[in-house]
């Protein structure tokens, strides 16, 4: 097995393993390969203004995690709940523009009992360490209703 599969394969077995990820950290391009691959939902919580001007990581959902007066909503758990038909273990990844929110919403969920949620830390501009979504070229799809 090649480094790279090698890599990958651990990283899929540790995101599958029911004790593992809690509030774990995973770059844009894992993120996309195993959202790819039906692996895992990426969640894009920002909301739809931001929505409009840089599109929505493909594949994705789109959930707010903030109304327009950048309050939290008391319904984001309740719609991620919708979005995985009830399934709290569905591995999960969250990413905002450049990876706050994530990270608390993150803890949000878990607090909600969702147990498999991750971070895509980097979000889609970069966060100092990583360069972040739109930087690595990922694709994006247009917001349709925002």
């Amino acid at each position: 097995m090649r480094p790279l599969q090698c890599g990958m394969f651990i990283f899929v077995a540790l995101l599958a393993s029911p004790a593992s990820g809690l509030g774990s950290e995973i770059d844009a391009r894992t993120a996309h390969a195993l959202a790819q691959a039906g692996q895992l939902l990426i969640i894009d919580i920002r909301r739809p203004s931001e929505w409009e001007k840089t599109g929505l990581p493909t594949p994705s959902v789109g959930i707010s995690l903030q109304n327009s007066l950048r309050k939290v909503r008391r319904g984001f758990p309740d719609d991620v709940l919708e979005v995985v038909d009830g399934d709290k273990d569905q591995p999960i990844a969250l990413i905002c523009a450049s990876g706050g929110r994530s990270a608390w919403a993150v803890g949000l969920l878990q607090e909600t009992g969702f147990s498999r949620i991750h971070d895509i830390s980097e979000g889609m501009f970069g966060n100092g360490k990583a360069p972040g979504w739109l930087a690595h070229n990922l694709p994006v799809t247009a917001c349709e209703n925002c």
